[in-house]
């Protein structure tokens, strides 16, 4: 099964998922062996690789010990359009519709389109939306552009459902790593309601608690990372709290 209809079936089963996001560039020699293990043992859903400034040699390295340690599938949540690997099973194809980027709206898929269509990369079509978590953060400095206010949750709707109405296959609302608020239980709800396609959240993701909430929110499937690089033994209780819900 691959990723996508993994994520899908999961949905229609009502089962929640966690996916746990990894900067290749950020990971400390033996952090990641760990993690690896951490995640087996706790039975996370998928490996989200990405970061703003990844060099691919790191990248294809980090993807390779994944596939020779466990069997979660490595999926690439790109910051540019260097950061592709063939070693992954899956790509976040991101388009940012919560900003006015063109380059991030369709350009960098246009220099990408010919590369991606020859691989053998699953790509799931994502519309990107960054929420506003009270600190600006690496994610809007790089792609220039201005999250959603937090409180202007019509607008959060309107944009996912644009997202679904073009074709889009999942949406992903982000928070950004190392926001200082997460996106409320609110705008996770409204957005969820509006849309039939699964429903990806992160940023800010550091307790149990608020990934729980999320869940029975309507949140298919969460990304955590900052949350981990301190106390990686949270997974065991983010991963607990969501399969729960």
């Amino acid at each position: 099964m691959s990723f996508y209809q993994q994520l899908v079936a999961a949905k229609a089963a009502g089962q929640k998922q966690v996916a746990v996001l990894i900067d290749p560039d950020g990971m400390k020699a033996g952090h990641l062996g760990r993690l690896l293990d951490l995640a087996e043992e706790t039975g996370i859903d998928a490996f989200f690789l990405g970061g703003s400034l990844i060099m691919n040699n790191v990248l294809d390295a980090c993807i390779s010990e994944i596939k020779s340690r466990c069997r979660v599938p490595a999926v690439l949540f790109p910051g540019n359009s260097l950061q592709i690997s063939y070693r992954a099973d899956a790509l976040l194809l991101l388009s940012l519709i919560s900003g006015r980027n063109p380059d991030l709206l369709i350009g960098k898929h246009v220099e990408t389109a010919a590369f991606l269509k020859a691989s053998p990369l699953e790509i799931v079509s994502t519309g990107y939306m960054l929420i506003d978590g009270g600190v600006p953060t690496s994610v809007s400095y790089m792609s220039n552009t201005t999250p959603i206010p937090a409180g202007k949750i019509d607008i959060a709707v309107c944009t996912a459902m644009a997202g679904e109405l073009l074709g889009l296959k999942t949406i992903y609302m982000d928070a950004g790593s190392g926001a200082l608020q997460p996106i409320s239980d609110e705008t996770v709800r409204a957005v969820g309601q509006a849309i039939a396609v699964p429903l990806i959240v992160g940023g800010g993701i550091r307790t149990p608690e608020k990934a729980r909430a999320n869940a029975e929110a309507g949140a298919d499937l969460q990304v955590v990372g900052t949350a981990l690089e301190k106390n990686s033994g949270a997974l065991r209780e983010i991963v607990a709290a969501v399969k729960g819900a």
